[in-house]
């Protein structure tokens, strides 16, 4: 079963990478309308989060922004699906780096940094592509696919770029590691961790929310100064993507306080605009005791 589904990975990569942008979006709005309305992927899960996220808002506006969800949603899985045949160029062409030296300069002094990022637009191109922009050793920090074939295979392409991949279960001896030149260390975290009594909790979207330590115990651990990367979409398959310091000196933060900075900027943005976030995620599903 696990390789019928990467055979159909694969034969759906090759269909996407050999039709143009114009079809491709037409193609996602079909998908949009099957994964909404046929198949019905995570209704519930995206009605109860938003709902809660925003309970001053009217039903209809709801169902508005669930079904630029789905919009958005099947965009950015076609195009970063997509993105596997492209090449650095065309990928630029459609992706702005804004101020890459807010980054650069800690190569400069020979420094490590973290890069906080979310499931917000289309983080993916940015991946692929941020070896060419940015002078850092880069590392991501990933959760393994339960499809070992698929996974294999995504992580393939993915280092192609000198994009390095570590598991999130054991990325302590990275850290730790002799090192050539600086790395920017990579996460995403805005996902549900696995334990609500290692969580740091945090108030977010009107709800108690349990956040993933990474970012904050590395970035004390190690003091590795903390970027924001916010990825904003200009018109459909542009990007443009900004770096915004969070904390420059995390050794002499309280408890919490880099993981609340994150939190507050990933809300007003999602705010600003709630379709481009990942609403089918399960980010709340522990309750704080």
């Amino acid at each position: 079963m696990k390789y019928i589904e990467y055979l159909f990975f694969r034969c759906l990569h090759v269909l996407v990478s050999i039709i143009p942008f114009r079809l491709l979006y037409v193609m996602s709005d079909v998908c949009a309308v099957i994964m909404q309305y046929l198949i019905r992927y995570r209704t519930n899960t995206v009605s109860d989060n938003l709902k809660n996220a925003f309970p001053k808002k009217s039903p209809d506006e709801i169902k508005i922004i669930t079904r630029q969800f789905y919009k958005h949603l099947c965009d950015i899985t076609l195009e970063s699906i997509k993105g596997y045949s492209l090449s650095t160029k065309q990928i630029l062409k459609r992706y702005q780096f804004l101020n890459p030296d807010i980054a650069n300069q800690y190569y400069e002094k020979g420094q490590d940094i973290i890069i906080a990022l979310s499931h917000y637009c289309n983080w993916e191109w940015g991946a692929r592509v941020a070896g060419s922009i940015y002078r850092h050793k880069l590392v991501s920090l990933y959760k393994p696919m339960s499809n070992r074939y698929i996974d294999k295979y995504i992580r393939k392409q993915r280092m192609k770029r000198s994009m390095e991949l570590v598991s999130i279960y054991d990325p302590k001896y990275f850290f730790r590691s002799k090192k050539n030149k600086p790395k920017a260390y990579f996460f995403i975290s805005d996902q549900s961790p696995g334990s609500a009594k290692k969580a740091i909790w945090v108030r977010f979207l009107n709800q108690d929310t349990a956040c993933l330590r990474g970012i904050e115990d590395y970035a004390k651990l190690f003091n590795l100064p903390v970027i924001y990367m916010d990825i904003q979409r200009d018109r459909r398959g542009h990007y443009t993507l900004e770096m915004q310091e969070l904390c420059v000196n995390p050794a002499k933060t309280l408890p919490g306080e880099i993981t609340e900075n994150y939190m507050r900027k990933l809300e007003a943005v999602i705010i600003e605009k709630p379709e481009d976030w990942l609403w089918s995620h399960r980010r709340w599903k522990l309750k704080k005791q």
